[in-house]
């Protein structure tokens, strides 16, 4: 037992001298035992023991999974009641089916689809997702960064501008960065107002509002349900509708570019559907030189929107002279809130006609006579007259009589 225990020893030592002649790191177990940085490597019951690493999950868009709750998302029945009533701006609300047979939701969820809400009916598990795991109760909304308007109030708005008004269309703009860029260049340079879908195109969410930095609150936005119909209907009322298209038969420097027009811009990966090619009626392309094959759907807007300003009002403008003051459409004022009850009670009092006038001051007479007749006279009154000064209104007694001579 002693030599073979010798042995066994001896071809170890043999062992570790062949490995020996290697770089430490190259041994066929030594890069699993040993750290880089001079520490062993912790085997599998180590591992176990270790202390667990924080990961940090960036906060992300309402559509985004196993990530903590967008900060744009209200959830739970009554803030999502509050909101509604309170006429806050919303882009989206998930509710599951059994929301719409509630009373006090039924006719809030109609008035905010027909308003351009996107209402979608979904699972309660997706409502988890949203939420990431929170007590939703049933229904989770995405707070809008701006308000919207129709898009009869937007054609309203825009014809008396004193200029042929302007107006953008997307057609499948997903990405909230590209609507943003587009938002801040149609606004710097002079478009009157965009067309948003309520389908296959990014919300008027915070992350579009960043990127459009500030040009959201000026540029008045309509969303639509459908957005062939909508160009229809802009058809109408004479504007011109220009599609960009790479494949489109007018370049963009001899493209008509005058009157009433409306530039609609598609997706950078599928363009423009067929359906609005058709409601286009001219189809525009930039000649591109490079090796590029496409544009990014907000620089060939700012390129086109840059075009229009250059054929109107840049013409006016030489050297460093200012440009001139944007037209804003005149958007409908909002209706005044009702006052209440109480409220319109007590300005109808105030506000009386003469006849109720005399109406009311026979009254005033004739409930005093009947004060005055159903009272005991006091033993020191000689003709049951009071007279009230200063000196004795602080005591006087609440039993004493009021004669006709007292005047109201």
């Amino acid at each position: 037992m002693k030599g073979r225990g010798s042995d066994r020893f001896r071809d170890a030592g043999s062992d570790s001298g062949r490995d020996g002649g290697r770089d430490s790191g190259r041994g066929r177990f030594a890069g699993r035992r040993e750290d880089p940085r001079g520490g062993r490597k912790p085997f599998s019951r180590d591992r176990d023991q270790a202390k667990p690493i924080a990961v940090e999950v960036p906060v992300g868009e309402a559509e985004r999974f196993n990530a903590y709750p967008a900060d744009d998302l209200i959830w739970g029945r009554h803030a999502a009641q509050a909101a509604l009533e309170s006429g806050r701006p919303v882009h989206r609300i998930w509710c599951t089916p059994e929301m719409r047979f509630q009373p006090r939701f039924l006719q809030l969820l109609r008035e905010a689809k027909s308003g351009g809400v996107l209402v979608e009916e979904v699972t309660w598990s997706r409502l988890g997702q949203l939420t990431n795991g929170a007590v939703h109760q049933g229904i989770v909304m995405q707070a809008a960064a701006a308000d919207t308007l129709d898009l009869g109030s937007l054609i309203d708005g825009c014809r008396d501008l004193g200029e042929p008004p302007l107006l953008m269309a997307l057609d499948g703009i997903t990405d909230p960065h590209n609507l943003g860029a587009i938002v801040r260049s149609a606004e710097a340079l002079g478009a009157h107002g965009l067309v948003l879908p309520q389908r296959r195109s990014a919300g008027l969410t915070g992350s579009v509002a960043k990127v459009a930095a500030g040009a959201l609150e000026h540029l008045p936005v309509a969303r639509v349900v459908n957005l062939n119909r909508a160009l229809d209907s802009l058809k109408n009322e004479g504007y011109r509708v220009i599609g960009l298209a790479g494949e489109g038969s007018v370049a963009l420097s001899e493209a008509d570019l005058d009157g009433p027009l409306v530039v609609v811009t598609g997706s950078e990966g599928d363009g423009l559907s067929m359906l609005t090619r058709k409601h286009c009626d001219q189809l525009v392309r930039i000649p591109i030189r490079g090796a590029t094959p496409s544009l990014n759907a907000s620089v060939a807007t700012a390129m086109v929107l840059y075009e229009v300003a250059r054929r109107s009002w840049m013409q006016k403008i030489s050297g460093a002279a200012p440009a001139p003051r944007i037209v804003r459409p005149q958007m409908p004022t909002p209706p005044p809130l009702e006052l209440p009850e109480e409220d319109s009670t007590a300005v109808a009092e105030v506000a009386i006609s003469p006849a109720e006038e005399v109406r009311a001051e026979q009254l005033v007479n004739d409930v005093m006579a009947e004060f005055q007749a159903d009272a005991q006279p006091m033993p020191d009154q000689g003709d049951g007259a009071v007279e009230l000064s200063d000196d004795s209104a602080d005591g006087a007694d609440p039993s004493a009589t009021f004669s006709s001579d007292i005047k109201l």
